[in-house]
């Protein structure tokens, strides 16, 4: 029996018409690499040497495997972020959560399959704040013969939108933390790794989007930027937006995006102007009072047969507090919503949760620089504090005193959230809140003023959520509910929850394991505003999480 299981394999594998084969093997070794930008060099922590990093490719219902090898000498973790992980948590990557860092000289597998998903995601490192340069494009491609549900575009292009310290972005973060007071921020953004046009600085350093005069492009564009929310447009051209997240959306015409970090956006582009150069510009939003790094980062789309010396035709960012302009776009995401692709939303909810997200100012006796305070971040009230000892791996071999079930369902003090705030400390725990399996959940994230309200993209690792409701202002379960969209909601992995307001989601706890919740911009996850679901198993082995890897990291 076993030999005609080889025989068909191998029939499989020569006759890829046929049948397709669906492993696909990569090496990713972290290596450190000096960069030269800004007109500054430094030592950056990379994947094949390369930033962004290599882009990974796969098919819906592939299986891949990824070995990492650590050549450097910080932990490391990668992340792919998106990708459910059915039953296989352990190769989430995100440090003490489902895993124990790769620590220097060691290696590990990665090994997950492609369940229900095409489009585009990314991968980064998630431990520290490596994934300032660890990062890169993770393309899901549909399965062979299956189309797009919008026209076939000519041809395609990755854009990675980050950021770029010229500091060593682990000493910046460790010296905000030694003092209290927030980070740096970065001194650049970039697109697909370079910074485009800099004051101080004459060495241009862009990049160029090639494209020929009446072809249609899809832009596969990503924020892997640690801490700022962009704008990304291009001038003289209209964006029709098809896919946010890996899910497929009602498409629609728009000049402006806006995309958070850990957010992916698939626009097309056609060509469709006067042969020419046109700026492309990705610009911060914040609508906040909150420091932001101000420059923008610049490209070029490139018509075929132009001359280099030609004048770049210019568009203006749009001010980085243009909630309008951000919610012109957020408010036109629909689910596609097709007999191919429906809105599974649930539409009876086991567990209605209610999380405050926002920050705080707890006492800190060596803050010296920010007189005995430091800033910290929390959810319902709850700094959280990272284990030793990966949380799933406590879940799994039954290890006592890594983590405590009790994190609340709604917050410890109801207060004006996004009004004038009291005077709260938090409290600190490893805290997790369990889910019995295929469990449904509504839960509302509410903003709140303390120190200042801001939009936190936050990000649920392990499933997609639907987007059903957002508002400005406190929530009011009676009044709100009301409105929530259960027929086509967007299908997301990050939300961004409104500069003082608050988002719902639902999603269905289909999804055996240990799995982290947390506001995407690093610095807030670094001072605490993060927590983890526990999903049990269900009945039988197609509902369980599978044991562990031999070559799993140990902590």
């Amino acid at each position: 029996m076993a030999s005609w299981v080889r025989i068909i394999f191998l029939i499989a594998c020569i006759l890829p018409a046929l049948v397709e084969c669906r492993v696909r093997h990569y090496k990713f070794h972290v290596v450190a690499k000096s960069y030269t930008k800004l007109c500054s060099s430094k030592s950056i922590v990379t994947i094949n040497g390369k930033f962004p990093g290599p882009t990974l490719y796969a098919r819906e219902g592939d299986t891949v495997l990824v070995n990492v090898t650590n050549q450097v000498n910080h932990n490391v973790t990668i992340h792919w972020h998106g990708i459910r992980q059915l039953r296989t948590g352990w190769s989430d990557g995100p440090a003490y959560i489902t895993q124990c860092p790769i620590l220097p000289g060691k290696s590990f597998v990665y090994n997950f399959t492609i369940t229900g998903q095409r489009g585009t995601l990314l991968w980064h490192a998630h431990v520290n704040w490596l994934r300032a340069t660890v990062h890169g494009a993770l393309v899901i491609l549909p399965k062979r013969g299956v189309a797009y549900p919008f026209p076939k575009p000519d041809d395609e292009l990755v854009v990675v939108l980050g950021e770029w310290w010229k500091s060593d972005t682990e000493a910046v973060i460790n010296e905000a933390l030694k003092s209290g007071l927030a980070p740096n921020v970065s001194d650049a953004h970039t697109i697909n790794g370079h910074p485009g046009s800099i004051p101080n600085c004459s060495t241009q350093d862009a990049y160029n989007l090639p494209v020929e005069s009446g072809k249609t492009y899809l832009l596969r564009i990503i924020n892997a930027a640690l801490n700022e929310e962009l704008f990304f447009k291009i001038a003289g051209h209209k964006l029709t937006v098809v896919e946010v997240d890996a899910t497929y959306v009602k498409p629609f015409k728009i000049d402006t995006i806006v995309i958070a970090p850990g957010q992916t956006t698939n626009v097309l582009l056609t060509a469709d102007q006067k042969s020419g150069k046109y700026l492309v510009a990705a610009s911060p939003f914040m609508d906040a009072p909150v420091a932001v790094d101000n420059l923008t980062a610049t490209a070029t789309l490139h018509y075929t047969g132009t001359l280099a010396t030609a004048p770049t035709i210019l568009t203006t960012p749009p001010p980085k507090n243009a909630t309008q302009i951000a919610n012109n776009f957020i408010n036109s995401l629909k689910a596609l919503n097709s007999k191919k692709y429906p809105a599974n939303v649930p539409l009876t909810v086991d567990h209605s949760l209610f999380f405050t997200v926002g920050l705080g100012v707890n006492p800190c006796p060596s803050c010296k620089a920010a007189n005995g305070s430091r800033v910290v971040a929390s959810i319902n009230n709850v700094t959280f504090v990272m284990p030793t000892t990966a949380l799933l791996q406590a879940h799994y071999f039954n290890i006592k005193g890594v983590f405590t079930t009790d994190f609340p369902s709604k917050p410890p003090h109801v207060f004006n959230y996004t009004g004038t705030p009291p005077n709260l400390n938090t409290t600190s725990g490893t805290k997790v809140y369990r889910l019995p399996y295929n469990a449904t959940v509504q839960l509302v994230l509410q903003d709140t003023g303390i120190i200042a309200p801001e939009n936190h993209p936050v990000h649920l690792h392990g499933f997609n959520f639907f987007i059903i409701g957002k508002g400005i202002g406190n929530y009011n379960p009676t009044k709100d509910q009301n409105k929530f969209n259960l027929v086509d909601p967007v299908e997301r992995n990050t939300v961004g929850v409104p500069s003082g307001g608050w988002v719902a989601i639902r999603f269905r706890a289909d999804n055996p394991g240990v799995w982290f919740l947390h506001c995407h911009l690093e610095v807030h996850t670094t001072w605490g505003l993060k927590m983890a679901f526990l999903v049990d198993n269900g009945k039988g082995p197609n509902q369980s999480l599978t044991p562990p890897p031999k070559d799993l990291p140990k902590c």
